[in-house]
């Protein structure tokens, strides 16, 4: 006897109760997970109710006198510029494409050009969309967006960087289209994610801790929204609180571990190391600030105060150490001055003969430079790092970051040198001067061109 068909109906209704039932399982996942400041001991309390000091807003040490250089902080503060400027373009007028591997995302004018920015938005516009990830026009934004971290923000500051963009003048620029595949171009879906992910609270601090602690925390978990990068994500791409900063990627860059972990995380470095690295790009023995991060410190972390710096800093050495297994502990030890010395196998003469004709003038063999000293080699995560995947990156683009010490910053390479001969360069570099030599081939530095 022929069996029947299920009817449409029937379909449906199993489907249906299919995602349901998955979408009870995220909740219940959701409902379970560690918070951003979960690791911390102590009772969150409202801000209204936390009478230790004054987490949010600007520093003590701050020497603004008006309404608008307090929101020029804020807004450096949560490094605005970095995402809303394109390469050559206007500050804030938007237009800087993310490649991703399911499309491209553009990021908005935020000026306050009425035709092509937010001129227009009223102030409860510009807190939905900073806070909630939706726009004037009740269209959702996407979390490149990072507002699953701004959501920490009070009005007051949410409202004093609205005020200090539309204190500048307005550029008229049109963004581009957004081109992202199917189903990643349906807006509507961040309805999910958004409810999942985005907290939708204001800054609680934690009542046991310092009051230089939730200074921190907030610039941490909100303006800076340091998770954004250096948090491993989900398959649902939130953040993995459970293994909070051991790393995650920004903009094809990696972006590295941030926990006390001796090894392959900050926690050899010296209070004084992390201060010097994020007020300057760079830290004696190890190493220097490249790509999204290089950008980071000259736009946001250099202009912030000493305390404020202090206060990050402690927060980050408070989180909890996670060993990254893939990063070996770097190689503090310098190579030898003798070229023909300190690699045993070498991934190529070409390699070795680029670093000679094009590296070596401001590096060393010994790695250690004898011009500048960002320009050191020893004692770098990303020598260290076996997938030397910012090396290589560094060798295609360069960094536009000035050094500190007015000496000439990292000129790109790309342009000179093909996919083959940036894999070598990259590879004779690790051999010589990191814990484990990497094997970056050609194809991996093809597709790195085309990412960025």
């Amino acid at each position: 006897m022929k069996r029947k068909r299920p009817s449409f109906l029937a379909r449906l209704f199993k489907l249906v109760l299919f995602l349901a039932f998955a979408g009870g399982l995220v909740l219940a996942w959701y409902y379970t997970r560690p918070g951003p400041m979960a690791f911390a001991s102590g009772k969150a309390v409202a801000l209204d109710a936390y009478s230790a000091g004054h987490p949010t807003g600007t520093p003590a040490d701050f020497k603004g006198s008006d309404a608008l250089a307090r929101g020029r902080y804020l807004t450096e503060a949560a490094d605005c510029k970095a995402c809303h400027t394109a390469e050559g373009g206007q500050p804030f007028a938007g237009g800087l494409a993310f490649k991703l591997p399911f499309g491209t995302l553009y990021t908005p004018n935020i000026t306050a050009d009425k035709e092509t920015g937010i001129g227009n938005w009223s102030d409860a516009d510009f807190i939905g969309a900073i806070r909630d990830g939706i726009d004037d026009e009740g269209q959702r934004l996407y979390p490149a967006m990072p507002y699953a971290a701004y959501t920490n923000l009070t009005d007051e500051d949410a409202l004093a960087i609205k005020a200090y963009l539309f204190s500048l003048p307005p550029v008229k620029n049109e963004a581009p289209e957004n081109v992202l595949k199917f189903p990643f171009n349906q807006r509507w879906l961040m309805v999910f994610w958004s409810a999942v992910f985005n907290p939708k609270h204001r800054f609680m601090p934690v009542a046991e801790q310092t009051p230089e602690w939730n200074r921190g925390a907030y610039l941490v978990e909100g303006l800076a929204h340091c998770g954004e990068c250096h948090t491993p994500r989900n398959l649902l791409q939130g953040l993995d609180n459970a293994n909070k900063f051991a790393g995650g990627e920004a903009e094809g860059w990696r972006a590295y571990n941030i926990t006390p972990d001796a090894a392959s995380g900050v926690g050899a470095w010296s209070e004084a190391d992390l201060i010097q690295y994020l007020s300057t790009g760079h830290a004696k023995g190890r190493g220097s600030a490249s790509g999204p991060m290089a950008q980071a410190v000259e736009w946001s972390f250099s202009h912030l105060t000493a305390s404020d710096i202090h206060a990050i800093v402690t927060y980050v050495r408070s989180v909890p150490a996670v060993k990254s297994a893939e990063l070996p502990a770097p190689k503090e030890d310098p190579a030898p001055a003798n070229p023909k010395q300190g690699v045993a196998v070498e991934s190529s003469t070409r390699g070795k003969d680029i670093y000679a004709g094009a590296c070596a003038g401001c590096h060393g063999w010994t790695g250690e430079s004898p011009l500048a000293s960002q320009a050191t080699l020893v004692g770098g995560r990303a020598i260290n790092d076996p997938t030397a995947k910012n090396v290589a990156l560094i060798v295609l683009h360069g960094s536009e970051f000035a050094p500190s010490d007015g000496s000439i910053a990292m000129p790109a390479f790309g342009a000179a040198y093909s996919d083959r001969e940036v894999a070598a360069v990259t590879n004779y570099v690790t051999a010589r001067f990191g814990a484990k030599a990497s094997a970056v081939t050609p194809e991996e530095v093809a597709k790195m061109r085309a990412m960025q």
